[in-house]
């Protein structure tokens, strides 16, 4: 797809992108075409629906999460990272946050190690496993589209340091859950609707303590 549609696509999530960070959407995007027409990485086929859907809403999250801040050195956890969304597009956005992919399934964590390998990223790791394995904690969690969604909130929640935040792109249908299965060490902010959406929305929790 040509830099100049992808950029189309995404200006009503992250308007003015550099086009260096553009160039490697377009990488992702290839690779991610070619991988997912033998391994199922995503539901989505259609080259645009994903760049509007995945790549979209994680960069609006981006944008969200850490403003205009590029320089950002967080560090982050992206739990049930699948094709890395919003982990990747997150480190795109900010390439000096370090990045930990948190992945169970074989064939997607061998698939996101070929991303960081191809996108030339430092500071980006995979850890193949389930969560409540990974014995360390980060500045932001985030959680998107993951199985057993009250099970993976409960465990993300300890993956946050004390002052950090826990980043829901979740569907409206859920706040009740989140509210539900997560403690009160979280204090919610309102909920930022995705663009182009009439049902999804990003909650960012902040730990209190």
């Amino acid at each position: 797809m040509e830099i100049l549609r992808i950029a189309e696509l995404l200006e009503p999530f992250a308007p003015g992108l550099p086009p260096a960070l553009l160039e490697q959407v377009s990488a992702y995007l290839d690779l991610l075409l070619r991988w997912n027409s033998r391994t199922n990485l995503s539901a989505v086929r259609d080259s645009g629906q994903i760049v509007a859907r995945h790549f979209g809403e994680s960069l609006f999250a981006a944008r969200a999460l850490l403003g205009g801040d590029h320089d950002s050195t967080l560090g982050l956890a992206d739990v049930g990272s699948g094709a890395g969304f919003p982990g990747i597009p997150l480190k795109l956005f900010a390439p000096r946050c370090k990045l930990t992919l948190i992945e169970s399934q074989n064939k997607k964590a061998t698939f996101l190690r070929e991303v960081i390998r191809t996108l030339g990223l430092t500071e980006a790791e995979v850890f193949y496993g389930r969560a409540e394995q990974w014995d360390q904690t980060a500045d932001l969690v985030t959680l998107r589209a993951v199985e057993r969604f009250e099970r993976a909130l409960a465990v993300s929640e300890g993956l946050v340091v004390p002052g950090g935040r826990l980043a829901l792109l979740i569907a409206t249908n859920q706040l009740a859950s989140v509210h539900a299965h997560t403690s009160g060490r979280f204090a919610w902010e309102e909920p930022h609707p995705i663009p182009d959406s009439g049902h999804r929305v990003l909650l960012v929790g902040k730990s209190t303590a």
